[in-house]
């Protein structure tokens, strides 16, 4: 699928998943596996690279300022020939990074503390993304970016040599926020501390401590000391949960399913799609757990069950946050009433997700009321019909799979992003039993 077509799924209704599939490599880690790999003294190498447009935004940035990679092979081996923290150079031109939110706002924060002045662009989508929750905390540690008048990209971020640690208070939980603001710290004066409101992904802090960079840790609070190094590490990439929640939702809905995904990431601040699941009554049985590379891995058995509908603690909500298009999927399946609160965050992902799943969900027959944090959703039939994903991946596989259970074929219209972060999507959903074609 070319990111400059339109892209449609058709997926016939009343199929199961069975067997065993691997999902692509976890996007947060990959991500972060070119950044901290940039900066590192020596060479970094990377096995189970997520080669989706976002990481590949990632690292042709990185590229651009400077930093030689080899890769990624066919199998996801990348070579990264570390620069140090203070060897970046200058881009020729903006640094143009598609339709990766995750790229921006952590390079705003790890490019607020260069010696030259940078530009950063993407996409449509992208630069109508807000991002002043980065910027305006940037802002007190002494950063200079321009933005437009509303807040959005491009971002103009001068070059400074002089950032303050702060001590930051998040209002709202955001791993890419508590990302940005310790990537800067490492340029910054001082200590660098971010306290969250509630616990949120830690890719960053695993992997700088992976790479030899002190990290200090109390309670919510997580802080570094500007000035250190890093070292290059090994990292072996796990396989994606926000990619494994499809098929997760899609075996536990689908009459006479039963599906293995191996190698998957289930770090703790991410697990918040299977807490969920299970307290919905799904039938999900963690195998051969282990560590790979400083992260927990495990194999994740997932069978058919009778969902039911429940009240999401507004504690997993931080754990899930990108895996709702696919749980609204699931609660539109079970049995009685689920409701969503606390997620205003997903009205500002690559669409308004809350917005966009209950326009689909409508389209199907389902009773979804979107609110302003959230939503409810009365769990019954879901009928065949046409959804628009508004060019989001995760609503356009969310929607692949409630075909599932749905009583007549379903078309996705707008389906190019899914390369962002599933590439191969449409041939490893077949090989599980998704009958979803191109149309």
């Amino acid at each position: 699928m070319s990111s400059n077509s339109k892209s449609t799924f058709i997926v016939d209704s009343r199929n199961n998943l069975s067997g065993t599939i691997r999902v692509p490599g976890d996007k947060s880690i990959s991500h972060r596996s070119i950044m901290l790999g940039s900066l590192a003294e020596g060479i970094t190498e990377v096995s189970g690279f997520l080669q989706g447009e976002d990481n590949l935004a990632t690292l042709n940035a990185f590229r651009a300022m400077g930093v030689k990679i080899d890769g990624p092979d066919t199998e996801g081996h990348v070579r990264i020939h570390g620069v140090g923290i203070n060897g970046l150079k200058k881009p020729h031109n903006d640094l143009d990074l598609g339709n990766s939110g995750t790229s921006m706002r952590l390079l705003a924060g790890l490019l607020s503390g260069q010696k030259f002045a940078s530009i950063l662009t993407g996409d449509k989508s992208l630069n109508s993304r807000p991002m002043r929750r980065v910027t305006d905390p940037l802002a007190k540690m002494g950063s200079v970016i321009d933005t437009t008048e509303s807040g959005t990209p491009p971002l103009s971020i001068h070059s400074n040599n002089k950032l303050n640690g702060i001590d930051f208070e998040m209002k709202v939980a955001s791993a890419q926020v508590k990302s940005c603001l310790l990537l800067a710290g490492l340029y910054a004066s001082g200590e660098t501390c971010v306290t969250e409101p509630a616990p949120t992904r830690d890719h960053t802090e695993r992997m700088l401590e992976g790479f030899g960079y002190p990290i200090k840790r109390e309670g919510s609070k997580v802080c570094v000391i500007g000035g250190g190094s890093l070292q290059a590490s090994k990292i072996n990439v796990p396989g994606d949960i926000s990619s494994a929640a499809f098929f997760m939702v899609g075996a536990s809905i689908a009459l006479n399913s039963d599906i293995t995904l191996e190698n998957v990431g289930i770090n703790p601040t991410r697990t918040g799609v299977i807490n969920i699941l299970k307290a919905m009554g799904a039938n999900i049985n963690i195998k051969n757990e282990r560590l790979a590379g400083g992260e927990p891995v495990a194999d994740i058995r997932v069978q058919s069950a009778q969902l039911q509908g429940i009240d999401i603690p507004e504690e997993q909500v931080p754990l899930a946050i990108d895996e709702f298009p696919a749980l609204f999927i699931a609660a539109a399946c079970a049995q009685g009433k689920t409701v969503l609160s606390g997620a205003k965050e997903l009205r500002v992902k690559e669409s308004d997700r809350i917005q966009v799943m209950a326009d689909g969900l409508q389209a199907l027959g389902v009773n979804a009321i979107p609110t302003e944090d959230g939503m409810i959703i009365h769990g019954g039939k879901i009928q065949g019909g046409k959804v628009d994903s508004h060019g989001d991946h995760r609503i356009a596989m969310s929607f692949a799979m409630s075909a599932l259970r749905a009583e007549d074929s379903i078309t996705i219209d707008d389906c190019e992003n899914v390369n962002t972060s599933f590439p191969g999507f449409v041939d490893i959903a077949r090989k599980a039993g998704l009958a979803v074609r191109l149309g």
